[in-house]
């Protein structure tokens, strides 16, 4: 029973935090099957490698020091932030890799870099809530969840969306210096901030003050984040206002079509609309197109035709104008 309730409390509400993260990507949605590859990758490797080699370096600490406190906050604030933020942030960086038609803005970046941090929270949170339960019972694991789940609960995402925004960053520019040094920088950011959560958490240096102190910079950072969303979701937008007007032009899509493609609550309308009249599916794909094709225009103004911009973005084109009359508008 005990176990069950870990495993619930533990990675329910992270596919909650997942799903939330899903929709907040608003005009061009990712790929399900990579978002829970990540994730796997997340709750599998990076969370079960964590694991080994922060006790292979708590245990080797304690060894040279003799010191069970050293080793906890050594790895707190050294060992873990280093080792956890490498291994979530390598999920991100195979999509980099290995998908770049899928990597597309920075949105992306923080979409694939939060759901990674996701699953690797959700394996975390189970082994803290059943300690929970070890040290205090019921009420001990109660208190885990809240302190996992509403307090910490999206910490993780935070530190290693820096990761994802550093790759993003590289990935959308042409200067090799910016495509050497942006993931770096995204990667130290995620290791910085994790590293001052964990040292905060660690070492009470003014008693409760200090976590009533962590807990401010936390939430101001996700705040930070989510500000960081919502800009990244008005550059979007913007791409598909600037990038579309010449499907309009040349009768690709109405423009009835195009008003609703630049919102985000209009494709929600159109969506219904096209669930009432059985063209859902054909509803739904034709605006995902449409934000693949502004990004795509995108990055033909950017980088040029690297990746082949110009074939996909006439592919694009005529999937739009095959999915045209089929598609609904709000």
């Amino acid at each position: 029973m005990v176990f069950l309730a870990s495993l619930f409390f533990g990675f329910v509400p992270m596919f909650f935090f997942a799903m939330i993260l899903y929709w907040l990507d608003r005009y061009e949605k990712e790929p399900i099957p990579l978002l829970i590859g990540v994730f796997v990758w997340g709750m599998v490797v990076a969370a079960g490698g964590a694991y080994v080699l922060n006790t292979i370096f708590g245990i080797t600490v304690f060894t040279l020091t003799g010191s069970e406190s050293a080793s906890d906050i050594a790895t707190g604030s050294i060992s873990a932030p280093f080792i956890e933020e490498g291994l979530k942030g390598t999920a991100v960086l195979l999509v980099f890799l290995f998908f770049r038609r899928e990597f597309d803005s920075i949105l992306d970046g923080i979409v694939y870099a939060g759901i990674a941090a996701l699953g690797f929270a959700a394996t975390e949170n189970v082994l803290y809530i059943w300690r929970g339960y070890d040290s205090g019972g019921w009420q001990g694991l109660f208190q885990l969840v809240m302190v996992r789940v509403l307090l910490v609960g999206w910490q993780h995402p935070f530190y290693t969306a820096f990761t994802g925004i550093g790759l993003a960053t590289a990935r959308m520019s042409r200067s090799c210096l910016v495509r050497m040094i942006a993931p770096l920088i995204g990667l130290s950011l995620a290791m910085f901030t994790h590293s001052v959560h964990n040292t905060l958490a660690g070492i009470p240096f003014f008693g409760d003050l200090t976590c009533l102190v962590g807990s401010l910079l936390d939430w101001t950072g996700v705040l930070f984040m989510l500000l960081i969303i919502i800009w990244a979701n008005w550059m979007e937008k913007r791409n598909i206002t600037n990038h579309l007007r010449q499907e309009v032009q040349i009768g690709i899509i109405s423009p009835a079509q195009y008003r609703t493609a630049c919102s985000a609550t209009a494709q929600t309308f159109a969506g219904l609309n096209g669930l009432m009249s059985g063209k859902f599916r054909a509803t739904q794909r034709f605006y995902q197109v449409c934000g693949e094709l502004a990004h795509k225009k995108q990055q033909l103004f950017k980088l040029g035709d690297e990746s082949g911009n110009s074939a996909i973005i006439q592919r694009y084109q005529a999937e739009l104008a095959h999915l045209a009359p089929f598609a609904q508008s709000s």
